[in-house]
């Protein structure tokens, strides 16, 4: 799914489900399942292999730990976008990253740097690796701070706009990532030798691998479903939300098309479009149609001064007017590669004396 969703990353629902950050959660769940391979007692670890700090500090808990990690940072992300209304990329991405790393890898590097005694060892009569009590309730107590931050940023991202919207994902990711710890929890307390017992050990792999896919497919598995067989009845129907949210301009979505984007789609700076919005109703706007000192307005052979628009008795001939205060025309959505007026004038009068343009 990984794979189809980064070939389909043009697809824009797909695209806002931040396929780097996800691409790393993915990863970071096979290393963990990587990692439990050994740590649960499902090969005998001899020789080389007898290393245990290796399989279960460096691979099960470091990547255990990064997958909650991650999962922070893209709430995280989303967090400072619609509710903090600020960017996550540059050197706020950069240092966020850096710190996530830096936290899981501090404690990753404490456990390795104290005695084997005092946290993991290898039985060699057994073949397995054995973690202390005291090991096991710090790497459990971090797994929940973690997740207790996971919950926090989900709870703030509740009301953010529709289509970036994930809190039922994120909730439904939540309650899989506390079944899985509950289960971790319970397992290392009341099977302390469970790496010994094979239907605890099947047991404890099998919860953690189907926790670490699930979530995965939470995050990308509607958009990919609907990229395969609603692709465009989709792709609309969320371009219209995005619209709707005011977000239009980030995917470059024009208001006229339906989900398409056209070169006029997208303008990095509003301000200079709304300083150009006129208020046709004050008499100012309407005098400066007029032309130098005089401030004339030029209607075919009719000269009108600005004593004469003051009376009123310019709005009696509708076609001295500025376009936009007119009410005899039909204006036309413009398309492009159509001549328009600026190239052939203005059409004769239709019915009823009404132009269109």
């Amino acid at each position: 799914m990984i794979i189809y969703a980064w070939f389909n990353r043009s697809f824009r629902p797909i695209r806002a489900k931040k396929m780097s950050l996800t691409t790393l959660l993915h990863m970071a769940g096979i290393l963990w399942f990587v990692g439990n391979i050994p740590s649960n007692g499902h090969v005998k670890l001899v020789g080389v292999f007898s290393y245990c700090k290796l399989w279960i500090v460096w691979l099960r808990v470091f990547f255990c730990f990064m997958y909650a990690a991650v999962l922070i940072l893209r709430f995280f992300a989303l967090d400072r976008v619609f509710n903090q209304h600020k960017s996550f990329k540059g050197w706020t991405s950069v240092l966020c990253i850096s710190v996530v790393i830096s936290v899981n890898v501090s404690f990753c590097l404490t456990t390795q740097l104290i005695g084997d005694d005092l946290t993991v060892s290898s039985m060699e009569w057994l073949e397995v690796c054995n973690g202390t009590q005291g090991f096991r309730i710090a790497c459990i107590a971090f797994q929940w701070v973690l997740w207790l931050g996971v919950a926090v940023l989900i709870y703030r991202l509740r009301n953010i706009q529709s289509s970036f919207n994930e809190f039922r994902e994120s909730l439904a990711i939540f309650v899989v990532a506390i079944i899985t710890l509950t289960e971790t929890t319970v397992m290392n307390i009341a099977f302390k030798n469970y790496p010994l017992m094979m239907p605890h050990r099947i047991e404890k792999t099998m919860v953690d691998t189907l926790c670490a896919n699930v979530m995965v497919w939470l995050i990308l598995g509607h958009p990919v479903y609907m990229c395969l067989f609603h692709r465009r009845k989709y792709e609309t129907m969320w371009l219209e939300k995005l619209t709707k949210d005011g977000h239009k301009h980030a995917y470059e979505v024009s208001s006229a098309g339906q989900g398409h984007s056209t070169a006029y789609a997208k303008m990095e700076d509003e301000s200079a479009f709304q300083n150009t919005q006129l208020n046709f109703g004050t008499m100012d706007v309407m005098a400066s149609a007029f032309y130098g000192n005089q401030r004339s307005y030029y209607g075919g052979d009719l000269i009108v001064d600005e004593s004469t628009l003051r009376s009123g008795e310019m709005f009696q001939n509708p076609d001295t007017l500025p376009i936009a205060l007119r009410n005899n025309l039909h204006i036309h959505r413009p398309v492009l590669n159509v001549p328009s007026m600026f190239a052939t004038g203005y059409p004769d009068p239709q019915g009823e004396g009404r132009r269109v343009i």
